[in-house]
């Protein structure tokens, strides 16, 4: 981050500084006889000092000092009485005397605001005097702030439950995103898009902390404040975290000064629905196989290397395997034909091995022309499949959504019918991306993002071809299954409910149901609606949180992921869920 330099002053003027000939520029505060004065005031009230540009001189305690990391100092002082103010400053200079928390210095410098958002009121120091010791005591904090900025540059203690809601920071920058009052919801999740959804938002950012280790370096080989430990899953609880309050690139950050405790949450076994049937759904995260004989890598997406790819199938088949469906839907599987080379051939292969009966739907082609589509596995002791596959190309489905196809199944016994005749339809809606959108695609501000009109138009298509009973079935037990690409309160979910279609998830009494996490908020993009006729026999419904609460680093690409082989801890970066049906 670029930080004004300023060259150091001559040795008079430290000396002129100590015997009290400080000058304040007019309309400065009133300073004490020897110039200096509280931090409080070069803080001010607002979100930027109302010293800006001016010469001032303070006096505090060193509360922690990161010179080569985070690029200077925080100073604290013992307060202005003021409430509404804060008594910490972030101290930036070209050269300074060895310091150590709890010297008591003098310091004088022109204030400006550090960062390229001008977020954090600092001082540019031209001269630094260490003039005892001292101690401040940290400030302790029961709840989430109405304003972080009171606080800027303090030292505080948590003494509340703190939930972690996401690591993707913890590998780069060694930070973990926490938050009071439990963890986060995207507000698309929870709220309806607009100003409603904004008031989650804006809630979310004053509960939302992120916890970091005090070190503008980037990719720590260990995260100091674990203490040698693994990352924790999104959802553990954090306490007693102490530090000093930062505010960087747009967020508020506590700089750890010491190892919280964090209490890990455990790993959840896999759901247990009742049902006669059970139908999954899953993104695969890109399972792409080179050219299907070892060779091709790195591929264009997914694992880089034939290791990485036996990882992410193992991972794979360990969680369909311990979902145990009769049908699953799946999503971002390579579009590379149905040959024994191609990417779903082969993973039924490796579901199979030791003895399975797993097949997959052929439907001739595609479905779609997009590098990635969706796939129906089954299994042939189970499940018939009923007349052939059909598949919806063109409209939204061209160039944007992936294909969605559909199949009629029947629950077998032996070699007879043991069930009435379901369509399930696997799905995977536009993503959230911005990159063409135009018109009414574009990101609307109400939380959506983009390609939202794409979305609400695929699922009004989407219903408009059900309606003509595309598979040729006759049957009203139509389950519509896949990533919506579209949080459960958005309008693509909106419609369908609106159209009769019952959400699995909401009917079965989930609690805060969520399938993937983003920027530290847990939401579902993974849905299955059941039609009126089908949602009728539901038996139940869950999520396996196998996934998006899991660390990148133990992924099948990262650098712990052979200590997860045959595991199938984050093998996407989805949660699976399941549905169980009494057909």
């Amino acid at each position: 981050m670029p930080v004004r330099r300023l060259a150091l002053p001559a040795l008079a003027l430290a000396a002129c500084l100590l015997a009290g000939c400080e000058t304040v520029a007019p309309g400065a505060p009133a300073a004490r006889a020897d110039g200096v004065i509280a931090i409080g005031e070069v803080q001010g009230r607002g979100w930027t000092s109302p010293l800006r540009g001016q010469m001032v001189a303070v006096e505090g305690v060193v509360t922690g000092r990161f010179v080569g990391d985070s690029g200077g100092w925080f100073v604290q002082d013992e307060g202005d009485g003021d409430d509404a103010t804060s008594d910490g400053l972030f101290v930036v200079a070209d050269a300074a005397p060895e310091l150590r928390a709890g010297d008591r210095v003098r310091v004088r410098g022109e204030v400006f605001e550090h960062g390229e958002r001008d977020s954090l009121t600092a001082l540019q120091a031209e001269a630094i005097t260490v003039i005892g010791r001292g101690e401040i005591e940290p400030l302790a904090l029961t709840a989430a702030p109405d304003d972080w900025e009171r606080y800027e540059g303090m030292r505080v203690r948590i003494d509340a439950p703190l939930t972690i809601g996401g690591q993707h920071d913890l590998s780069r920058r060694g930070v973990l995103h926490a938050s009071f009052g439990g963890r986060l919801f995207t507000p698309t999740e929870v709220a309806r898009p607009g100003p409603d959804a904004g008031r989650v938002a804006t809630d979310n950012a004053r509960r939302r902390l992120l916890l970091d280790d005090a070190s503008a370096g980037e990719h720590p080989v260990q995260v100091w404040y674990l203490d040698g430990r693994p990352p924790p899953r999104s959802g553990s609880v954090v306490t007693g975290a102490e530090g000093i309050v930062d505010q960087r690139w747009g967020e508020y950050r506590l700089q750890l000064t010491a190892a919280p405790r964090i209490e890990y949450a455990a790993r959840p076994q896999p759901p247990q629905v009742p049902g006669k049937v059970r139908l999954a759904a899953f993104n695969l995260q890109n399972l792409f196989n080179g050219d299907g004989r070892g060779g091709g890598f790195p591929t264009a997406r997914g694992a880089r290397t034939p290791a990485q790819l036996q990882a992410q199938v193992e991972r794979l088949v360990a969680t369909v395997q311990a979902l145990d469906p009769q049908v699953a839907a799946l999503m971002e599987l390579e579009n590379d034909g149905y040959g024994p080379e191609s990417s779903l051939a082969q993973l039924v292969d490796a579901l199979n091995a030791g003895g399975g009966d797993w097949a997959f739907v052929d439907s001739g082609e595609g479905p779609g022309t997009d590098a990635i589509r969706v796939g129906l596995i089954y299994r042939s002791s189970r499940l018939r499949p009923v007349g052939p596959p059909a598949t919806l190309a063109g409209g939204p489905f061209g160039e944007r959504s992936r294909v969605p196809l559909a199949q009629a199944f029947r629950p077998i016994a032996g070699k007879k019918d043991d069930g009435d005749t379901f369509v399930v339809v696997a799905n995977h809606f536009k993503s959230k991306g911005c990159s063409d959108a135009e018109g009414a695609d574009r990101d609307q501000g109400d939380g959506q993002a983009c390609w939202n009109a794409l979305r609400l138009e695929s699922a009004r298509r989407l219903l408009g071809w059900l309606a003509r009973d595309p598979t040729g079935s006759g049957s009203d037990l139509v389950a519509i299954v896949g990533d919506l690409n579209a949080y459960a309160q958005e309008f693509p979910l909106r419609f369908l409910r609106g159209q009769g279609w019952t959400d699995a998830l909401q009917a079965a009494n989930v609690a805060a149901p969520y399938s993937f996490v983003f920027d530290g908020q847990a939401g579902r993009l993974d849905h299955a609606l059941l039609s009126p006729a089908l949602a009728a026999r539901l038996a139940g419904a869950a999520e396996w949180h196998s996934n998006a609460d899991e660390p990148d680093n133990v992924g099948y690409r990262g650098p712990n992921g052979r200590e997860h082989a045959g595991m199938p801890w984050r093998s996407s970066d989805h949660d699976p869920l399941v549905v169980g049906l009494d057909l």
